[in-house]
């Protein structure tokens, strides 16, 4: 049972991790390790366009017809 659990706990970890990695390279448009990722210097105006970017797909995530907040 235990061993059952381990197996179950690894599977939707590793499931998981996969998501976020797929998250952070949409929304940094980089891929590949971590050290790959932390040697990438950039700079403000990087960041406001990246930033800019990212409030414009939230936006528009909201304003789509689909879109319910209600429970």
């Amino acid at each position: 049972m235990l061993f059952n659990i381990l197996v179950h706990m690894l599977t939707e970890t590793s499931r998981h991790a996969g998501h976020a990695d797929i998250l952070r390279e949409q929304l940094d448009g980089s891929a590949g390790t971590a050290t790959d990722y932390a040697t990438q210097q950039r700079d403000a105006a990087f960041w406001e366009v990246r930033r800019n970017q990212i409030e414009q797909a939230a936006t528009a995530a909201v304003a789509r017809p689909d879109h319910d907040l209600q429970p």
